[in-house]
């Protein structure tokens, strides 16, 4: 299923599926159980965009913790569980507004059914997530290991159990490292699923290596009309997370607003910092909910062009730029007055 056809599900009050905007997600680092920690670390998060947050809850310390952290934030949370039904179900009472579980490994169908009466009760959706990592031993026999066909299988099965238990506010992951299976594995499963999905490269790596896989595999995905809501699994601050994932999503032309910069490679005709002012147009750049293009040009050759394709640019010269506004040069200016000028353009920008 397509985005646009997949099921609406509303977690909080962000809605998924159905042609909603794909919702960016990351999750917490902190220790869940220090509530105030956890609370500040994902009101960071909200500032830097992110949409829906995920916290591990690998104990009741954390699960009731959710209560608190509930009352500090502003994005509905969801409560990652592993191995022990009953934290599901305390998350639930606690205000979870939805629930990560892998049915195969909380347990029998009975503790399954547990966590599912409760979410039926409480109204939160389920998340069934699936990772190449915890595929059952009978479908790593049957395929020959690890397999995309694997993976839909896992996923479905666990899917129409919980069908079965008479709940059907889900959610469905299924991730793997490996980066074409898991882009064959959504292209398999979207033809028989339902349900909105979530999407990720699990385990993708440090920023840049995670970066570039996810990058890949996120935008092979995400561009076929597949996927609801999506993480960027990076080893690192899930603020950068947060920022990946903004930018896949507006390079892939499915999430609008925010400064576009782009820069030139540099060369050695570069006769400025380009580099150094390129990172710092891109910091201060976030500050500002502008739906426009900014160009950091290096040198004479493309710089003014290129500049002028932008809504506003700068273009370097030797120890100078030119500060261009919708393909009209404003001034030329010292180098290192070149970041404040620009400052200056931004805030004036609807005037």
């Amino acid at each position: 299923m397509y985005r646009e056809d997949t099921k609406k599900i509303k977690i909080g009050d962000v809605t998924i599926g159905g042609g909603s905007k794909v919702a960016i997600q990351s999750m917490t680092n902190t220790s869940t159980e220090d509530a105030a920690a956890t609370a500040a670390q994902i009101l960071e998060l909200e500032r830097a965009g992110c949409e829906i947050v995920r916290c591990a809850v690998p104990t009741m310390e954390a699960a009731k913790a959710v209560r608190e952290i509930k009352r500090q934030i502003h994005i509905p949370l969801v409560a990652d569980i592993h191995f022990d039904y009953r934290l599901a179900v305390a998350a639930i009472e606690n205000g979870a507004d939805k629930i990560r579980i892998n049915p195969g490994n909380i347990g029998d169908e009975a503790r399954v059914k547990a966590v599912v009466d409760k979410a039926k009760e409480y109204g939160v959706p389920i998340r069934v997530g699936v990772n190449s990592g915890s595929l059952e031993k009978h479908l790593l026999e049957k395929y020959g290991g690890v397999t995309a066909e694997g993976l839909v299988e896992s996923a479905l099965d666990k899917v129409h159990m919980i069908e079965r238990l008479g709940y059907e506010e889900l959610v469905v992951s299924i991730k793997s490292s490996d980066v074409l299976m898991c882009v064959k594995a959504h292209e398999l499963i979207a033809g028989e699923c339902p349900y909105p999905l979530h999407v990720g490269i699990t385990e993708s790596g440090t920023l840049l290596a995670g970066n570039i896989k996810s990058s890949i595999g996120l935008g092979l995905i995400l561009h076929q009309g597949i996927g609801d809501t999506i993480r960027v699994s990076l080893t690192g601050s899930p603020i950068e997370e947060v920022k990946s994932a903004k930018l896949i999503l507006k390079t892939l032309g499915l999430q609008k607003g925010g400064i576009e910069v782009v820069s030139c490679p540099t060369c050695g005709r570069t006769k400025i910092d380009l580099i150094g002012l390129a990172n710092k147009v891109e910091e201060m750049a976030a500050d500002f909910p502008l739906d426009i293009k900014v160009a950091v040009m290096g040198c004479v050759v493309n710089g003014p062009g290129e500049a002028r394709e932008a809504d506003i640019g700068i273009a370097g010269g030797i120890g100078e730029g030119l500060l261009i506004r919708k393909g009209e040069i404003v001034k030329k200016v010292k180098e290192e007055e070149l970041l404040e000028a620009l400052r200056q353009e931004l805030l004036h920008w609807d005037e």
